[in-house]
């Protein structure tokens, strides 16, 4: 695990843009897992600021986001679709329909993750961006006694409701359940980045990646994967000898 501790914000950005960038390059039509929430936003606005000074293509690479909320619409300002477009898609070259989510208005939620299990079984990522929760969770994988390895709908946990509110007009908007990949949906990645801010997730930052592995800090099963790096901005990594 190679885990990398940064001043600022600023510089953690502009090295996860580096990383994107280069296997991009490397790779034109590379696969990229993504993530929303406010950890990824910066670094996608240094990948939009790569692509308008033409330092990198998106126009073969295909995306596979993490996760979207059951009953939102696309054009939802709420939804994780309308993030992406916000935020990185629409300001780039990728065609649309190379940018995957789960649908959120899917009449058959249990079809919906048997597809989009089947087409990230069919298109592994290159490489997996993730954020971390409060609670340890990935994705909305949230702790518990099991945790399931595909796609799957979750029912969001209190503590991820409240923290997620703040998006929302009320804590009442902010749907109950959404799909998600599972941890093993997530550890077929070829490489996998995990960005966590704030010092308020020092102490479960030392917990996945240096405590017991077990499925109540779900983060913790990153430790199985033989290639992850780990990006800190110096407050969530002050716990970290």
């Amino acid at each position: 695990m190679d885990i990398r501790i940064f001043e600022t914000s600023e510089e953690l950005d502009l090295y996860a843009a580096e990383i994107f960038r280069k296997l991009i390059n490397e790779k034109p039509n590379a696969v990229l897992g993504l993530a929303t929430g406010s950890t990824p936003v910066g670094i996608y606005a240094k990948m939009v600021e790569d692509y308008k000074n033409n330092k990198v293509s998106f126009s073969g690479v295909t995306t596979y986001n993490l996760d979207e909320y059951v009953g939102l619409t696309p054009d939802n300002d709420q939804s994780y679709a309308y993030y992406m477009n916000q935020n990185l898609f629409s300001h780039v070259d990728i065609p649309a329909i190379q940018t995957n989510l789960p649908d959120g208005m899917a009449e058959d939620p249990q079809e919906e993750c048997r597809r989009y299990e089947a087409m990230i079984n069919e298109h592994p990522a290159d490489i997996q961006l993730l954020g971390l929760g409060h609670n340890g969770h990935i994705a909305f994988n949230e702790p518990d006694e099991h945790l399931s390895a595909g796609t799957h709908v979750v029912k969001l946990k209190e503590e991820t409701l409240e923290a997620n509110a703040r998006f929302f007009a009320s804590i009442d908007e902010v749907p109950k359940e959404a799909y998600t990949m599972g941890i093993g949906s997530i550890l077929k990645a070829n490489t996998i980045l995990l960005v966590v801010r704030g010092s308020d997730k020092a102490n479960i930052v030392k917990e996945a990646l240096t405590g017991p592995i077990t499925t109540k800090v779900p983060a913790s099963l990153l430790q199985t994967h033989p290639r992850v790096t780990v990006l800190l901005d110096r407050e969530a990594g002050r716990m970290l000898g």
